[in-house]
């Protein structure tokens, strides 16, 4: 392992000492469930599939605020989001994100986006991400990790419901901030070319 390995895995050890004994509620989990419930802190429950190792510093649940923005909506807008990404052992990762509203003082005005879906790595180092939005759009990402903690993707193929906003395609680049992560994603939609949607920080609180 190279010395600016060994120098992320002891800041990684720094950040953790404040979330390591945290881990995912289990919501909805039966006490006597007979499989692996998720888990989003390495340190618990089964272990990381070796399929997953390319996206090990996404692991967690993170929140953090970012803003939003685009021709068709009044904005820029601020929201805030909590994001979980966790394993059961299996070769992918679980994906659920929930957002809410910000006023300009920080204040909660409603909930806002809600996606859950699955990292899916390949053996050729490509991602499949599939998403499902609570506005009846259904996504599917292909990408590569650009380093070994970024990540690139874009849709291959956007489904939607008939009461869903016209969305033709999405790019999102993931990445680790110092410890922290952020996002950008582009988005193409209601007749606009692609262009940036959303961008956000987000800090780790679990694992």
């Amino acid at each position: 392992m190279t010395t600016s390995g060994d120098e992320a895995i002891q800041a990684a050890e720094r950040r953790a000492e404040s979330t390591r004994e945290k881990n995912l509620p289990p919501y909805g989990v039966l006490p006597d469930l007979p499989i692996p419930a998720d888990t989003a802190n390495l340190r618990e429950g089964p272990n990381l599939h070796d399929a997953c190792l390319a996206l090990l510093p996404l692991v967690g649940v993170w929140r953090g605020e970012g803003e939003i923005n685009y021709p068709t909506i009044d904005g820029p807008r601020k929201f805030a989001q909590q994001l979980t990404i966790a394993h059961d052992g299996r070769p992918f990762l679980y994906h659920e994100a929930r957002s809410w509203l910000l006023d300009d003082e920080g204040n909660v005005v409603r909930p806002a986006a809600r996606e859950t879906g699955f990292w899916r790595p390949q053996e050729d180092d490509t991602i499949e991400l599939l998403l499902a939005h609570s506005s009846g759009i259904i996504e599917l990402f292909y990408g590569k990790p650009q380093s070994q903690t970024s990540w690139e993707l874009g849709t291959d193929a956007v489904v939607r419901t008939a009461t869903a906003k016209d969305v033709t395609g999405a790019q999102r680049l993931y990445g680790l901030v110092n410890g922290d992560l952020g996002y950008v994603e582009e988005r193409a939609m209601v007749g606009e070319p692609m262009q940036p949607h959303a961008s956000a920080l987000l800090r780790r609180v679990v694992g």
